[in-house]
């Protein structure tokens, strides 16, 4: 199954991936992952054994590479061996990393606060105030189509998300300002035939497509290096920040799961380690030990209890 040509195997390998309604990010990793196998093998992986399964993995391990693009690659090998090949006794050789649980990168509001400062154009401050203000993720900023936008109930509809899922978000009176702004001026070579509703916000460069995520990230790093942000920050830290801003002042976490699409709220909780202002406003047991501790009131001489 080298994949330079289109094999029967990759066809069938396809027509499983489409069948289960994978995404087309998943099919295409899925794809990636199965040619370096083939490629490791030097044959179709229809020919594989349990120990080429083993000496495949061992290879990834000392390639250097991270733990989730060990877990990535050897996903879609999974698929192959046990979807499309029904090969069970090669599947029961793959096994899963432990992924290191990393606290999520945040900014502080005043950050925020520089950030949207220093954005040079109309357009990039929408991009990021969406992001943040909505805690949307970079793929469903660039993909919101004018009928996304409800003005009457004040929300934005995110429609088929990560997980196939549609949820509503808040449109705050701001946001919905800078987006009446943006209609005005949006370009607009590509509307024709197409109903208003169905029009993109940001359209992209091709017709009938929207702006890149590339474009967005390189808007956002644009920003964050004028604005002297000088801690690890990506477009998504814009999500993790409204979250986290959220629950410190108070806002139930189940809402935040909510806004978020978040399907576990396990997933949600997370925020709870970053949320500094939480954190910092947790007294101490060591605070309550220095305390000066109120003396026991004496009882009046003659008292008699009742």
């Amino acid at each position: 199954m080298i994949m330079s040509t289109i094999t029967p195997l990759r066809l069938r390998m396809i027509e499983d991936m489409e069948g289960r309604r994978l995404s087309s990010a998943t099919q295409r990793y899925h794809i990636n992952s199965c040619t370096r196998f083939a490629v490791f093998l030097k044959r179709s992986p229809e020919t594989a054994t349990p120990d080429d399964v083993r000496r495949f993995q061992h290879h990834l391990s000392e390639t250097g590479l991270s733990i989730i693009t060990r877990n990535r690659i050897m996903g879609g090998v999974k698929f192959l061996v046990r979807v499309t090949l029904r090969r069970l006794d090669l599947a029961n050789e793959i096994y899963h990393l432990a992924e290191p649980q990393k606290i999520p990168q945040v900014m502080s509001p005043d950050e925020v606060e520089r950030l949207l400062a220093m954005v040079k154009t109309q357009k990039a401050h929408l991009l990021l105030s969406l992001a943040y203000g909505c805690g949307l993720r970079v793929g469903e900023v660039v993909k919101l189509k004018a009928g996304d936008i409800d003005s009457a109930q004040s929300i934005i509809r995110i429609v088929q998300a990560k997980g196939r899922k549609d949820r509503h978000v808040m449109l705050s009176k701001e946001l919905l300002k800078q987006l009446r702004q943006w209609w005005t001026v949006r370009p607009t070579r590509y509307d024709a035939g197409v109903p208003t509703g169905e029009r993109w916000l940001f359209p992209g460069t091709k017709p009938a497509r929207p702006m890149t995520t590339r474009q967005f990230s390189r808007l956002f790093h644009q920003a964050a290096q004028t604005s002297g942000i000088t801690k690890p920050v990506t477009p998504h830290t814009l999500r993790h920040s409204f979250a986290t801003h959220l629950l410190e002042r108070g806002v139930d976490i189940r809402h935040i799961q909510a806004l978020l699409g978040h399907s576990k709220l396990e997933t949600t909780a997370r925020y709870t380690s970053v949320a500094t202002g939480m954190i910092a406003s947790i007294e101490s047991p060591l605070d309550v030990l220095t305390k000066p501790r109120r003396k026991p009131r004496q009882r009046k001489k003659g008292h008699v209890s009742a």
